[in-house]
């Protein structure tokens, strides 16, 4: 099963919902929230054959108008894929704040590890 629809399931209920791969629509509403894969460490077997689970890196951005508001849905997120134990999910690192100079908002990525 895809990465993006297994993670979208851990969060589905925060953000309102609104929760995106890779980019964010033009125009949502904040807060929202972003997922995308930046790597993994592949399983490789001397057979040759194809592993039954896969390793996942993820990082998930939360954008807000506010640092706080941003804060708040960030520590969602962590809890959320701490939950989600089917992934085996393995937090990689705190929160580190961002900035969006062209819609002012102020936000937070943290990457997360899944073994499924």
């Amino acid at each position: 099963m895809s990465v993006y629809v297994q993670v979208f399931e851990a969060l589905a209920g925060l953000a309102g919902g609104r929760v995106y791969p890779i980019l964010a629509d033009e125009g949502v509403s904040t807060p929202y929230i972003v997922v995308q894969r930046v790597g993994g460490a592949p399983v490789n077997f001397l057979t040759g054959e194809q592993p039954e689970q896969k390793h996942h890196r993820i990082q998930v951005s939360v954008w807000a108008t506010t640092a706080v508001e941003a804060e708040e849905v960030a520590e969602q997120v962590e809890q959320a894929m701490r939950l989600a134990v089917a992934l085996q999910p393995e937090v990689l690192g705190g929160a580190v704040d961002t900035y969006d100079e062209l819609t002012t908002y102020r936000g937070t990525r943290q990457e997360f590890s899944l073994f499924f």
